[in-house]
């Protein structure tokens, strides 16, 4: 199938891995997959319907082609999935290793993908269980209720369309290893999808309160959502299991803290909060661990 292509030139260094790779939910995830050559491709549905797109960066251009009904849709919004809407600049640091992680990682950008559902769903599927449980049932439900993506991206599955999502049996929820709880989620998003999209045109409050209306979505599912759907850079995952600890130790030399806490440790870069957890995570130590892990839970055999 012949794909469409677009030759983009951003105006800002373009860390192509590290900017998409929160759009990446496991290494296995189908739809998300990194070529050899150093191309990222992703499957996604879009308002036109599915498309597959693959990028690469090359001496400081990027190449993007996509297949599908959703390959225009995807290419105009290639700017917006880089970066290009993000502005840094705002984030003042001073004098120390969160100003230096900002100078190494220039590249990194917030991009945003404009697509509520794409990264909703997966979201409330992380809910209080381990990543890898998260994973599994994202893989097992793409495997099993998503669209083969357009092109030649061999595997790769696009995301069910909200209608698809609303239609999956509740005993394919539990085999695929997702409780009721979260199940029932996703059930009344998918149900609400068109008033939902509508937060990735909204600003911050706005978008929050929107998501956060919706029984079961509270402040870390929404804002691991605006995070890529809207880049939002001020998102913070209250409720993380270990993002206040991550904080606490990078900007307090505090082992274990709290929710309070850490939003007290981030309140001066108001409006960049997500932005300083991203530079924190990627180039801060881990906190000391104390206590157990948590441990993942088999919903399937209940």
């Amino acid at each position: 199938m012949p794909g469409t292509e677009r030759h983009w030139r951003p105006g800002y260094p373009l860390d192509l891995a590290r900017t998409l790779i929160p759009l990446r939910r496991g290494p296995a995830d189908p739809a998300y997959r990194t070529g050899g050559d150093g191309s990222i491709w992703r499957a996604s549905r879009t308002p036109d319907g599915p498309g597959t797109l693959r990028l690469t960066a090359r001496a400081g251009e990027v190449a993007a082609k996509a297949w599908g009904p959703g390959a225009d849709w995807l290419l105009d919004r290639v700017p917006a999935l880089l970066g290009a809407e993000d502005d840094p600049s705002g984030l003042v640091l001073p004098q120390g290793p969160l100003r230096e992680a900002q100078r190494v990682h220039a590249g990194v950008r917030l991009g945003r993908t404009g697509l509520v559902l794409e990264s909703l769903v997966p979201a409330i599927l992380e809910q209080k269980v381990t990543t890898d449980e998260a994973y599994r049932a994202w893989r097992t439900l793409l495997r099993d209720f998503g669209t083969p993506a357009p092109g030649p991206a061999e595997g790769m599955r696009v995301a069910p369309s909200a209608r698809e999502w609303a239609r999956i049996p509740s005993w394919e929820w539990h085999r695929a290893g997702v409780d009721p709880k979260r199940s029932a989620t996703v059930m009344r998003a998918v149900r609400l999808a068109p008033r939902l999209e509508e937060a990735s045109a909204l600003g911050h409050a706005d978008a929050l309160a929107r998501l956060t209306a919706v029984p079961g979505i509270g402040l870390w599912t929404a804002a691991e959502t605006l995070q890529r759907s809207n880049g939002d850079p001020d998102a913070v995952s209250v409720g993380d299991y270990h993002l206040p600890n991550l904080v606490g130790w990078a900007l307090a030399g505090r082992p274990r803290s709290t929710d309070e806490q850490m939003l007290d440790l981030l309140a001066p870069y108001a409006g960049h909060r997500h932005r300083v957890c991203r530079l924190i995570a990627l180039t801060c130590p881990h906190a000391p661990r104390y206590g157990p892990r948590l441990a993942p839970n088999d919903h399937r055999r209940r």
